[in-house]
């Protein structure tokens, strides 16, 4: 049986989850394309390969896209939110209350302490659960010195948070840097499959794009090389950079970048 055209592969559909992943979600993303990824997850029962050289904690299945994943990030994300008991608490603060939180809960022990992560429309806050708190326990709000943007995400979640209500909403169209990775992985995936930088346009804009835009000094096609280019990049190393993790070190023996 013939394989099916590369368009019917890789519908846009299937893609539109990306938009609404956050960097540490979309670093997985890519990770988890790594062919060199994939292969030590394969043989990590039979020899000791480690994750933490991937950046990770354990391994996880590349199978599993962002929707379901688990990556646990290692080190730890710097901006990860704290939940701590609050020691004097103030009358008619803020109480933990796990089930009255808005949004889809996904708790992970990583073998120190409980993550969790909340998603609904157009917010994902991550956090960790310190272990002396429980529930109905009046809590504070914590983040290191060099993140202070999460505390202020933080502030912003809880103002906009009714419990009481629904969490539909009307989304916003999606930016431009979102529609950059969705392209982008779309675009590699196409790639890695083997398919020509023609082939790649015509999953990613469309045939008819292809047919009028299409020639060999063409903004189009520069587009999807550099689109190409990019996917291979972040995959290769560029997705610590999304998960806020260190580079890697380079030995005595690596070769210096280039530099222009």
């Amino acid at each position: 049986m013939a394989d099916p055209p590369v368009v019917a592969r890789f519908p846009a559909a299937a893609y539109l989850y990306v938009l609404h992943l956050d960097s540490p979600a979309l670093a997985w993303e890519y990770l988890r394309r790594h062919p060199g990824y994939r292969a030590d997850w394969q043989r990590r029962l039979r020899r000791s390969t480690t994750a933490q050289s991937w950046g990770l904690r354990v391994f996880e299945d590349p199978a599993q896209d962002a929707r379901d994943a688990h990556p646990l990030w290692f080190p730890a994300d710097p901006t990860l939110i704290q939940l701590h008991p609050d020691v004097d608490p103030m009358p008619g603060g803020p109480v933990f209350d796990l089930w009255r939180m808005p949004g889809r809960k996904r708790l992970t022990y990583d073998g120190v302490r409980l993550r969790m992560t909340l998603q609904w429309p157009g917010i994902c806050l991550r956090m960790v659960l310190a272990s002396g708190l429980t529930a109905g326990q009046a809590y504070v709000c914590a983040v290191r010195a060099v993140s202070y943007r999460a505390c202020q995400t933080w502030n912003e979640a809880v103002a906009q948070w009714n419990p009481d209500s629904p969490l539909a909403q009307t989304s916003s169209r999606p930016t431009a840097a979102q529609l950059l990775e969705l392209h982008t992985l779309q675009a590699l995936d196409v790639s890695l499959a083997g398919a020509s930088l023609r082939e790649v346009a015509g999953v990613v804009f469309g045939a008819d794009t292809v047919a009028t835009q299409w020639h060999a000094d063409s903004a189009l096609r520069a587009r999807v090389r550099r689109l190409v280019r990019r996917g291979r990049e972040l995959m290769d190393g560029g997705y610590r950079r999304l998960a806020r993790l260190p580079p890697l070190e380079q030995g005595r023996s690596a070769i210096p970048a280039q530099r222009p």
